[in-house]
């Protein structure tokens, strides 16, 4: 007994060859071509732009006023601490509008460029920004000029940086520069740009004491004993110094990359701890 086909069969195998639908590749090819489209990630994205160097080439002039509109935006910052998030937006695109006119460069750091004393106009780094959250509870505490000396004038690889921090107490001490604290560190040179710095002393020296403690330990209607000189005269010399490296153990280091650097003006970024520092030329240190 022959089985019969079914009835969809049947009117397949009626229908005429060139009335039939065309084959599934016949009907790809009716439609037009599209490039496929590739989408990176946001992450991705922003690493390649970091990894590809800009090279912006600008102007005296137009250099000029990018380091003057930096400098205006972080005016009233008060150093980095009063800075809101859209304050510091901004500041970090007025930053990197300078760092953009440096980007390319071929040349080694200029480490004679480099040497001399910096001072600190604004920061974004949570280790210096506790300082000045100390002295804003502390009514007593004062925190005055920071500062930035490198030693490396006549080095060819690396050198010696201190960070110096001057504060005061009131009544005790003079205003703002009462007291020095110093963190001193070698560093050596990596690249073009990043330096590694390897702590080595934390010192408190300079000290100087306000003219109304002078007065109680020495009153200027008495004459002044053996013991009272001896005590201003230790007070002047004091300098009380702490090792951070040792035969035992292993020096703290950071990583450093100074993204900027001209006569006037050293912007630097902290690897790794993350926060952007913002220099301006300054007297040397006595």
């Amino acid at each position: 007994m022959a089985l019969a086909a079914p009835s969809s069969l049947r009117r397949l195998s009626a229908t005429p060859p060139q009335a039939r639908s065309p084959p599934a590749a016949s009907r790809l090819r009716s439609y037009p071509l599209r490039e496929p489209r590739l989408r990176l990630r946001q992450p991705l994205v922003a690493a390649a732009a970091a990894a590809a160097p800009l090279s912006v080439s600008a102007s005296p002039a137009e250099t000029e006023r990018r380091k003057h509109e930096l400098l205006r935006a972080v005016q009233e910052t008060r150093r980095g601490f009063a800075a809101g998030p859209d304050q510091r937006g901004a500041i970090e695109e007025a930053v990197v509008a300078v760092e953009e006119l440096g980007a390319g460069e071929g040349a080694p750091l200029d480490l004679a460029a480099l040497d001399g004393t910096w001072r600190l106009c604004y920061t974004s780094a949570s280790d210096v920004l506790v300082l000045f959250e100390a002295a804003e509870r502390l009514p007593l505490l004062q925190v005055g000029q920071i500062y930035q000396k490198f030693e490396c004038k006549d080095q060819s690889d690396g050198g010696i940086v201190r960070n110096v921090v001057r504060w005061s107490i009131e009544n005790l001490l003079e205003d703002q520069e009462g007291a020095t604290l110093m963190v001193s560190a070698k560093f050596v040179v990596l690249s073009k740009r990043n330096i590694f710095l390897q702590f080595e002393e934390v010192a408190v020296e300079n000290i100087k004491i306000s003219e109304q403690l002078q007065a109680l330990i020495a009153p200027a209607i008495l004459p002044r004993s053996f013991l009272s000189l001896q005590i201003l005269q230790f007070l002047k010399t004091f300098r009380a110094q702490v090792p951070v490296s040792g035969p035992e153990r292993r020096s703290p280091g950071g990583l450093y990359y100074l993204s900027y650097l001209d006569r006037d003006m050293l912007l630097g970024r902290s690897v790794g701890g993350g926060g952007v520092f913002i220099f301006t030329r300054a007297q040397p240190l006595l």
